[in-house]
């Protein structure tokens, strides 16, 4: 299989977010494939383990580092930077995925408004702050992968800090894209990585002890991200058993056509537009 040429043998991958769910399974998809994997996460045994887990995919302990960040904080994000480049040289591939949980209502705790924001978003601008500008110096073939959600596409109600934040992670990575492209002999390129219905700790805090029927598991998702990369795709757009790409379009392109046929906001779940919807999902 062919890969983005970020993804070769002894380059290095830098994961935040590394200790379980997809930043796991990258980091143990990237080392198998060859690379030097740094796993960023916040300090505990989690990270530690997850590390382990990482250097037994590889054989080779000293082809992964294990640094403990709070993305929120840039002196973290800048240490992590340090680390990396003192450990290994270069940076190939970042992949800015850490992330918390959403429970951010409109009305509700701006504390926990306040936390959302500074990691899924501050996190991810931290992230390319600090790393892009010597990712591009480099002068060799590199990518930048931004994790961020269908909720800050469609935005549905309920959860309106989670939907700010990834909405703010895909402003901010198409912003880096249309930069990077305009940056002479720059080689480096941006993702949107759009998950589905991932099973991933954030289910299981949930009480969800199994998988559910219509879920990925994490390492589906880096199945999917592999060949888009290849393909230079930057929305990485991904289905999961219960939603197919047809019935993300729909969604999508419905939210986007609120501004343009001057709906209600959030009409998907107006009781007005109710039928209107679900003639168009059924067509």
């Amino acid at each position: 299989m062919a890969h983005h040429p970020a993804i070769a043998p002894s380059r290095v991958a830098v994961i935040t977010g590394a200790a379980s769910g997809i930043g796991l399974a990258a980091a143990k998809r990237f080392a198998g494939l060859g690379m030097k994997v740094c796993l960023a996460d916040l300090a505990g045994d989690a990270l530690q383990q997850s590390a382990e887990e990482v250097a037994r995919v590889v054989g080779r302990r000293e082809n992964v580092l294990a640094v403990a960040a709070d993305v929120s904080r840039r002196e973290d994000v800048e240490n992590l930077k340090n680390e990396v480049y003192a450990a290994f040289g270069e940076v190939a591939l970042l992949m800015n995925n850490a992330g918390t949980e959403g429970g951010g209502k409109l009305l509700g705790d701006p504390e926990r408004w306040r936390s959302i924001i500074e990691t899924n978003l501050w996190g991810v601008i931290n992230g390319v702050q600090v790393f892009a500008p010597a990712m591009i110096g480099q002068n060799t073939p590199c990518a930048i992968v931004n994790t961020g959600s269908k909720q800050g596409i469609t935005t549905p109600p309920g959860d309106t800090a989670y939907n700010v934040s990834k909405a703010g992670v895909r402003v901010v990575t198409e912003a880096l894209a249309h930069d990077l492209r305009n940056i002479p002999d720059a080689q480096v390129t941006a993702h949107l990585l759009i998950p589905g219905f991932v099973y991933t700790g954030f289910t299981k805090a949930r009480g969800v002890t199994e998988k559910p029927a219509g879920a990925w598991v994490p390492e589906q998702v880096i199945d999917f991200l592999l060949p888009a990369l290849e393909r230079g795709d930057f929305y990485v757009l991904c289905p999961d058993n219960e939603t197919t790409r047809d019935m993300d379009e729909k969604r999508i392109r419905w939210a986007a056509e609120d501004i343009v046929a001057n709906r209600p906001p959030l009409s998907r779940w107006h009781p007005e537009y109710k039928d209107a919807f679900a003639k168009v999902m059924e067509g």
